[in-house]
């Protein structure tokens, strides 16, 4: 009789603790964020240290899963998995976007701004959130922060001076049609090919040349196919930090509050990474062998400006004059 209260009662214990240790596991919720950037680049660096922060603002309810590298689609099918719930978070390009809220893309068009500090002004500023609530009432999903991606520069495997040198030339972009405003402007034929594709196309000669910063340049190994790098700074880029609207939908107000914090301090981190790495890289690339060549940037931006507010501009005039008079900040 002993015996048997005994096992029941070690039953008894062993189930209550099946319960208790299997309660935390049911009542975690897993969020995945995508992107297409590789892991060695900070902003799955700065992705992870945000997953694991909110985690722990939130106690372990929420764990986020960083997906990198294009594992969950090409940037069109990361934005589109937004709106389905299949995807809970992304970085997005703001030329992306545009494509459901047109004023948004604004600051990823060519020579939109006079330098960092007066881009780092408009992601604070008040011109800026209005564009992230029109989006949001297009779409649902909610802009949180925007992360330095840093300036756009041209690679080639031949030479360029001036916007003369780029007639003709193939060059690869993102698929999105204001990343074809420049090449337009300096008489190139823009070729858009997936990020994940892109080494083939210029290692096989599918495309001349391409453009992106200096970072990532590195990070994919776009100077191994190529000899020149022009330092044409022709978009002072930057990524998008988006949270889908289903997703949004389902947290509390804490748990918005908390990640919203989460995701910007991490895009202030990782944007100190990038203006720090920028300012290394001439010195790195040249060690490499290759040539980097700096260019007047007024001739490529005389080029460029008259197409600012043309047919191909996805923003009025007033938002244009709004963003120009926005004062520069230095930190």
């Amino acid at each position: 009789m002993h015996q048997w209260k005994g096992r029941a009662l070690l039953a008894g214990v062993v189930a209550l603790a099946a319960i208790v240790f299997a309660f935390p596991a049911a009542a975690q919720t897993k969020l995945k964020w995508a992107h297409v950037y590789e892991v060695s680049e900070p902003y799955h660096t700065w992705a992870l240290w945000a997953a694991e922060e909110f985690k722990k603002r939130t106690n372990g309810k929420y764990v986020i899963e960083v997906f990198p590298a294009s594992s969950l689609g090409k940037e069109t099918d990361i934005n589109e998995g937004l709106g389905l719930g299949t995807v809970d978070i992304i970085y997005t390009g703001q030329l992306f976007a545009g494509r459901s809220h047109g004023p948004l893309a604004i600051g990823g068009s060519p020579y939109m701004f006079r330098d960092f500090g007066h881009w780092n002004a408009f992601r604070r500023s008040a011109l800026f959130e209005e564009l992230a609530n029109g989006y949001r009432t297009k779409t649902g999903n909610v802009v949180v922060t925007m992360t330095y991606y840093g300036e756009r520069h041209v690679t080639s495997n031949k030479e360029i001076k001036t916007p003369d040198d780029m007639k003709n030339m193939k060059i690869r972009v993102p698929d999105a049609p204001l990343y074809r405003m420049f090449p337009k402007a300096v008489g190139a034929n823009s070729t858009p090919i997936a990020f994940a594709e892109v080494y083939l196309a210029l290692a096989n000669g599918t495309v001349d040349a391409q453009e992106n910063p200096l970072p990532t340049i590195q990070a994919k190994k776009f100077y191994e196919v190529q000899k020149f790098i022009t330092l044409t700074g022709h978009i002072t880029d930057a990524l998008l930090t988006i949270v889908g609207g289903p997703t949004w939908g389902k947290l509390t107000e804490a748990e918005r509050t908390a990640l919203v914090a989460v995701l910007r301090e991490a895009a202030d981190k990782c944007t100190a990474d990038i203006a720090k790495s920028e300012k290394e890289l001439v010195a790195w690339f040249r060690a490499q062998g290759k040539t980097v060549n700096e260019v007047d940037r007024k001739l490529f931006r005389a080029a460029v400006v008259p197409l600012h507010l043309s047919a191909d501009a996805t923003w009025d005039k007033a938002t244009y004059d709004r963003l120009q008079a926005i004062t520069s900040v230095t930190n």
